[in-house]
C-alpha cells in the first residue's frame, strides 16, 4: 500500500489524476480486505474477504499494466513484481484455507 501510495503521488506531481486514482482505490483496499479478514464471521466469511484482496491485487495489476505502457507515464519501476508476489500468497491462503474447510467437514461427518 506505501509503495502504491508512492508511486500514486509521483503521478500526481506529473498531473497523471486519472490513472492515480483508478490505481489508489484497489492498490491500497487490498491491505485492507486483508486486515478485515483477520476478523471473519466464519472460515466462508475469511475466505471471501481474503478473495476480495486478491480481485483489487487483480485490479492494481490492470492499472499498473497501463502505466506501465502509456506513453509519458513514470514507470513503477518493481510494483508489477510485488504486487506478482503478493497475488500468489493471497491466492495460496485461499486454497490452504479451502482445503482446511473441506478436510474438517470430511472429519467431522466421518
Amino acid at each position: 500500500s506505501l509503495a502504491i501510495i508512492s508511486y500514486c503521488e509521483e503521478l500526481d506531481a506529473q498531473k497523471k489524476y486519472i490513472l492515480s486514482r483508478q490505481l489508489l482505490r484497489p492498490g491500497t483496499s487490498i491491505w485492507a480486505n486483508s486486515m478485515e479478514a483477520q476478523n471473519p464471521e466464519s472460515k466462508a466469511d475469511f475466505i471471501h474477504k481474503i478473495k476480495i484482496a486478491l480481485k483489487k491485487a487483480e485490479e492494481t495489476q490492470y492499472w499498473l499494466i497501463l502505466c506501465e505502457n502509456a506513453a509519458q507515464y513514470p514507470k513503477p519501476v518493481g510494483l508489477a513484481e510485488k504486487l506478482e508476489t503478493l497475488g500468489k500468497i493471497l491466492g495460496s491462503i485461499i486454497s490452504t484455507a479451502k482445503k482446511t474447510s473441506k478436510l474438517f467437514l470430511s472429519l467431522f461427518l466421518f
